[in-house]
């Protein structure tokens, strides 16, 4: 039941466009530790919406996430 939760919102924020329910739902899947759709989550935020805050905060994460996989080996830090 905790996951159909869990899809649902992530769902239903992913489906608006704004710069900050891309970025909440991108901080969501950071935690979540799904790090290929966060980082696909914030390249659309650098894409669509470049000259925001969100997109300078999504840089940045960019670049942890980048770190993290060269630490780790891959995307999901196993």
């Amino acid at each position: 039941m905790k996951w159909l939760f869990c899809l649902i919102f992530v769902f239903l924020v992913a489906c608006g466009q704004s710069p900050e329910q891309l970025f909440e739902t991108a901080e969501f899947e950071m935690l979540q530790t799904n790090y290929p759709h966060a980082t696909a989550l914030y390249q659309e935020i650098i894409e669509k919406h470049p000259n925001t805050r969100f997109a300078e905060t999504a840089r940045a994460r960019l670049v942890e996430l980048q770190a993290r996989q060269g630490k780790n080996g891959d995307a999901n830090g196993k």
